[in-house]
């Protein structure tokens, strides 16, 4: 579900969970910059600075004083979205879009020849994202999923496995063209997206996707990369899951990112930068 480099820090991050506190300090309710109020029909455009809870595991805590809540477009209910939207936050649909999930409702409608090596996550396998045509119905109907349930954007996770070792022959042109057709039928559908890691094609997408998410910046000191999207007036939802807040908070708000500590396993547990 996550990025693979994250997998292969699984064990120290679960030794760190270990001596963590299960819970944290009272939180105080973080507030989104202003923004220009939206027009009817105009998509969410989340800005830099704004706080942010990410969840995919574990019962959904609502009462996390954050303004957006990205969380599981799976098991997220459209009454859950609705209570989180009318308590003033928003949301976005963490779905993956570039590998294949065994225990998704719709794992069946993906052909087999589609799917290539594992992620590094059980159940997880990269996807053949070439094969556009048969992939885009596919994604559609998730995106009309989270559509209908009520979300303000989604997550598309899993957008760089032309970097990966996949079972595909992907190119860097290969991903473009489809982390574009992800946007677009974002767009087409009303909601904001976000590009998720994908470092390398900022350049080239910054200007079609609406925010970032990205994961482990500041342990690998590529947070100055993300800088097109806060220059271009767009949020960077940052987390970090090894360095505690004192490691990369300064630096975050230097940069202007939205970052946090979470678990590995994205529970409902957060540290955001103060």
């Amino acid at each position: 579900m996550r990025s693979p480099r994250a997998a292969r820090a699984a064990l120290l991050a679960a030794l760190l969970l270990l001596a963590a506190a299960c819970t944290s300090s009272p939180e105080k309710e973080e507030k989104e910059e202003p923004a220009p109020d939206q027009a009817p029909g105009e998509r969410w455009q989340p800005r830099p600075g704004t706080g942010w809870q990410w969840q995919l595991s574990g019962k959904l805590d609502t009462s996390v004083k954050a303004p957006v809540y990205d969380v599981d477009g799976f098991n997220t209910t459209k009454q859950q979205v609705a209570a989180l939207k009318a308590a003033g936050r928003r949301t976005i649909c963490y779905l993956s879009t570039g590998a294949w999930e065994d225990f998704r409702p719709d794992a069946e409608a993906f052909p087999k020849s589609m799917l290539g090596r594992g992620n590094g996550w059980e159940g997880e396998r990269w996807l053949d994202i070439r094969r556009v045509a048969e992939l885009e119905p596919l994604i559609a109907k998730r995106f009309d999923m989270c559509r209908e349930k009520g979300f303000d954007a989604v997550e598309p996770d899993n957008m760089d496995g032309y970097r990966n070792t996949t079972g595909f022959p992907l190119t860097a042109d290969d991903q473009l063209r489809y982390n574009r057709l992800i946007a677009k039928l974002a767009h087409d559908r009303g909601m904001a997206v976000g590009l998720k890691n994908d470092l390398d094609q900022i350049p080239e997408l910054v200007g079609e996707f609406d925010f970032a998410v990205n994961e482990q910046c500041a342990e690998y000191s590529e947070c100055e990369r993300l800088t097109p999207f806060v220059e271009a007036g767009k949020a960077v939802f940052h987390a970090e899951y090894e360095l505690p807040p004192a490691r990369f908070c300064e630096r975050s708000r230097q940069l202007r990112l939205s970052s946090m500590q979470k678990h590995l396993d994205l529970d409902a547990w957060r540290r955001p930068c103060p």
